[in-house]
C-alpha cells in the first residue's frame, strides 16, 4: 500500500500537529488548501467547495484521506452567516470529496474524518455517553449529524470510513485550554459542574494515526480521554499547572450569554463521553490523567 495521505484542514489545530507525526512515521503528506504555500513542507493542491473544485492530481498515489476541514465553532459569534459557514464548511467539503472520489480513478482505501461529541447534543448531564447514543437536537448536533451523513457516503465507494467524534482538545497552542487560562483570574463557567470530556492533542493525533493504520477500525468512535472531569475541576487544574490565580466563584450564566450569545451553549453545557470502544480495539492513551496532560503541555 502506498503510504501517501491527503489531508484537508492541514493548518488547523489538529492538522498542524498531526502532519509532522505522519511524516515522522513514513507517511508522505499532501494537503488540500485554498491557496498554495511554497514554504510548506508538503505538497499542496488547491480546492474550493464554493466552486466545486479540487485541483487535478490531488488523488494521485493517495491511499488514505484525513478530513479535518471546518470553520471554528468558537472563533466568532454565531450570526446567521457564521452558522451557515460552520455548516457548509463541513458538509459541502464532504460532499465535494465524495463527488470527486466517485468521478476519479484513485487508490484510496481509507477515509478518516473529524466529527464532534456535539453529535449527542449540547448537554447530556452526568450520563455516560457511548457511540450508540442518539443524536441531539441543538445547532451543533444538527451540524454534526449532517456532517457524518455527508462523509458516510464515502463508504458506498468501498472505502473504509472512520469518524472520530472529538471532545475538548487540550493544546498549548490554542483551543479550550488557552481560553480557560486567558483571563487574569480563572474561574468556573456557569455552574461549573458540567462535564468536559477532554483529550490531549498528542493523544488525539495518535488516535487519528490508529484509525488510519488499524484496518479493523470502522465507523464512529468517541475521541476523548478516559477521565472526563468537570469545568470547575479542569479550570482549577489548568490554573495550577500554568501558574494562574483561581477563583472558585463561577462566571454567571447570564454574563456568558450576553458576551457570547448563542455560542455560550458550548461552555455552559457538558457531556460525559466514553472512549471504551476505541480502547477495546487496542488504542492506549499516553496522557490518560489530566494532571499528566497539563504538565506535559506546560513543558512544551
Amino acid at each position: 500500500m502506498n503510504k501517501k495521505v491527503l489531508i484537508t484542514g492541514g493548518t488547523g489545530l489538529v492538522g498542524s500537529e498531526l502532519i509532522p507525526m505522519l511524516q515522522a512515521t513514513g507517511w508522505q503528506v499532501a494537503v488540500l488548501s485554498r491557496s498554495k504555500d511554497a514554504s510548506a513542507p508538503y505538497e499542496i493542491f488547491e480546492w474550493d467547495y464554493h466552486k466545486d473544485y479540487i485541483e487535478e492530481g490531488a488523488f494521485n498515489n493517495v491511499s488514505a484521506i484525513i478530513h479535518l476541514a471546518g470553520a471554528s465553532v468558537a472563533g466568532q459569534r454565531w450570526t446567521a452567516e457564521r452558522k451557515e459557514e460552520i455548516f457548509n464548511s463541513r458538509t459541502k467539503t464532504s460532499h465535494l470529496l465524495f463527488k470527486k472520489l466517485n468521478e476519479t480513478e484513485h487508490e484510496v482505501k481509507t477515509f478518516v474524518t473529524a466529527s464532534a461529541i456535539g453529535y449527542y447534543g449540547n448537554d447530556t448531564g452526568n450520563a455516560t455517553i457511548k457511540e450508540s447514543a442518539p443524536v441531539g437536537h441543538d445547532f451543533l448536533a444538527h451540524v454534526t449529524d449532517a456532517w457524518e451523513t455527508a462523509t458516510s457516503r464515502v463508504s458506498t465507494l468501498g472505502i473504509r470510513l472512520v469518524q472520530l467524534r472529538i471532545g475538548v482538545v487540550l493544546s498549548q497552542k490554542s483551543g479550550a485550554l488557552m481560553e480557560l487560562i486567558k483571563p487574569p483570574i480563572t474561574a468556573p463557567l456557569g455552574k461549573g459542574n458540567q462535564y468536559m470530556s477532554w483529550i490531549h492533542i498528542e493523544d488525539l493525533c495518535r488516535m487519528f494515526m490508529h484509525a488510519l493504520e488499524e484496518e479493523k477500525c470502522t465507523g464512529a468512535y468517541n475521541a476523548v480521554g478516559p477521565k472526563p472531569t468537570t469545568n470547575k475541576a479542569l479550570t482549577k487544574a489548568a490554573a495550577s499547572a500554568f501558574g494562574k490565580p483561581f477563583m472558585p466563584i463561577p462566571v454567571p450564566k447570564l454574563a456568558l450569554k450576553i458576551f457570547l450569545g448563542e455560542m455560550a451553549q458550548i461552555v455552559l453545557g457538558g457531556s460525559r463521553i466514553s472512549c471504551e470502544k476505541i480502547m477495546t480495539e487496542g488504542f492506549e492513551f499516553k496522557f490518560p490523567k489530566l494532571e499528566e496532560a497539563l504538565k506535559d503541555l506546560k513543558s512544551r
